[in-house]
């Protein structure tokens, strides 16, 4: 099983790159409070430094919004996961406590300001894949039962005709989402190699080596773009 970006979508965006982590053997049904502590410490901090900022006008954020223009993805409608929770953050509203490696994950999104995926490897069937979509493909929203059909041309992660993630980073599917029975997860974090590496890299080793020290799982780290389009993930 690997993760793989196809070449459309590097001719379209010849710099986009994922920073990968597949951590197996994960206990994510027991609360940590480390865990609470980095995610409290992240929302704070986020809280303070961007109380009084326009999310949107980050170079951080831009990055991604640009892209969804170029999509023909209005970005104030479809944010990108990282504008969505910042804004969030930076109002004062938090986040809620999900589960323990989502929570992490979350932690380390805020702190680097990147888009952190997170995908239950077990409920897969066959590659993941960030593409173009094709007519007929499949999304079930988060927390909904109502499945959704795509037409041609969208930017998404998929498994087969099972869409994972709609319009790129905006929102994950029911069927891929992590619960307290998750064990072994794929975590892609997206980037640009001409904007933000150095976040997406340190986001990258933060988060694998967390895992590592946290949950004493076994954990792989990779790097996806435009020289090395795939990563063996199971």
């Amino acid at each position: 099983m690997k993760f793989r970006v196809s070449k459309e979508v590097f001719e379209k965006f010849e710099n986009v790159c994922f920073g990968v982590i597949v951590a197996k053997g994960i206990d994510n049904t027991v609360e940590v409070n480390e865990i609470i502590q980095l995610l409290n410490k992240s929302i704070q901090e986020c809280e303070n430094k961007f109380k009084d900022t326009k999310i949107k006008e980050l170079d951080e954020i831009l990055y991604y919004r640009d892209v969804f223009n170029k999509l023909g993805i209005n970005p104030n409608k479809f944010m990108s996961s990282i504008e969505a929770m910042l804004t969030r953050v930076s109002k004062g509203k938090g986040l809620p406590n999900i589960s323990p490696v989502v929570d992490l994950g979350n932690s380390v999104s805020l702190i680097h300001m990147v888009p952190l995926g997170a995908h239950d490897i077990d409920t897969l069937n066959g590659d993941i894949e960030v593409r173009f979509s094709k007519k007929g493909d499949n999304f079930i929203p988060l927390g909904s039962k109502e499945v959704e059909v795509l037409e041609e041309g969208e930017l998404i992660y998929s498994a087969g005709d099972n869409v994972r993630t709609r319009r790129w980073i905006w929102r994950q599917s029911e069927q891929g989402k992590i619960t307290n029975k998750s064990k072994n997860i794929f975590f892609p974090i997206d980037g640009f190699k001409d904007k933000n590496y150095d976040n997406v890299i340190s986001a990258r080793d933060e988060l694998a080596s967390l895992l590592k020290d946290i949950f004493s799982c076994d954990v792989e780290v990779g790097f996806v773009d435009n020289d090395n389009t795939e990563f063996k993930i199971d």
